[in-house]
């Protein structure tokens, strides 16, 4: 895995809800999203998760492999394929419902953790940092990884897949110390300090171990949070179709874009680099948002 960029986590169907009453079920899932996306920019990616042998998992798969993500941490299984039923309200945004018990995502075991290796970058999140045993595989990664390798985590929280929130946050602790990357919503941050400004918790975790938070605030603009400093990144406007995946595009984004430049662990302490690659990552998730479903650009539409 030398040189590539590992992504651990769940894929599963999401259920599009339109406003209209349609119904489309499209392939999807944060760490799904964010490998196709680094994929489809031209980087290397493998991913590590659970796929059903039913027609969904199949589709899954289908789609991985068609945007060239490299399959050989992928773990089949006979179990359901895990669901998400997903709401778009008038204005874009997304709401989410799952179905978990017994379906393929949350199964993932520790037999990856030995199969993965020394990759340039790992990312983590989603419904892999809550369910079990896949939350627990997760983190056992984590902590076994080089040095040299960049950890990136999207805390993406998801409260009605989240029985357990003091578990969530105590595993979100645990990690902290190991995660140089940290991306998150101002949502993902009232969920994990209810009682604190998401910004003033983004300055604390940078003192925890993470060297960049990347906190972003819906259409909003995106702050790069880095000790004794913090940069805006304002998203030029686009017409919205809906947000699906555009969280995960941009963690994509930004590590399509830090790894391609031959960047690493110690150049996170670069501003110029971070913006950036910020930047980039923030045009992604802008262009993702012009689409329905998770549908990212490829490296030749960022060009064009």
């Amino acid at each position: 895995m030398r040189g590539v960029i590992v992504v651990i986590g769940e894929a599963l169907i999401d259920l599009l809800v339109r406003p209209d009453g349609r119904i489309e079920a499209t392939a999807g899932g944060g760490p799904f999203n964010t490998a196709r996306t680094i994929a489809r920019l031209g980087q290397r990616v493998a991913f590590a998760g659970r796929l059903s042998t039913d027609a969904f998992g199949r589709r899954l798969r289908d789609r991985l492999a068609a945007d060239g993500v490299d399959l050989g941490l992928v773990v089949e299984t006979h179990d359901p394929t895990t669901l998400a039923v997903v709401e778009s309200g008038r204005t874009g945004e997304a709401g989410y419902r799952f179905y978990l018990t017994g379906t393929s995502a949350p199964g993932l075991g520790m037999d990856v953790v030995e199969t993965i290796g020394r990759p340039a970058a790992l990312h983590i999140g989603t419904l892999g940092l809550v369910l079990e045993p896949i939350g627990s595989t997760a983190e056992a990664v984590v902590q076994r990884m080089p040095v040299e390798t960049l950890v990136m985590a999207d805390l993406n929280a998801r409260p009605a897949a989240t029985p357990d929130r003091a578990a969530w946050v105590a595993r979100i602790e645990r990690l902290l110390s190991r995660i140089d990357v940290l991306k998150a919503s101002v949502e993902d941050l009232r969920f994990f300090r209810p009682s604190v400004e998401p910004i003033d918790t983004a300055t604390a975790i940078v003192d925890r171990g993470p060297r960049v938070v990347l906190l972003t605030d819906g259409p909003g603009p995106v702050r790069i949070v880095t000790a004794g400093a913090t940069r805006t990144i304002e998203p030029s406007p686009v017409e919205v179709v809906d947000t699906v995946g555009a969280g995960d595009a941009l963690g994509g984004g930004f590590l399509a874009a830090w790894i391609g430049a031959g960047r690493g662990r110690a150049d996170l302490r670069n501003g110029d680099a971070l913006l950036d690659a910020t930047s980039f990552a923030v045009r992604v998730a802008s262009i993702t948002c012009t689409r329905p479903g998770a549908d990212p650009p490829t490296a030749s539409e960022l060009t064009d």
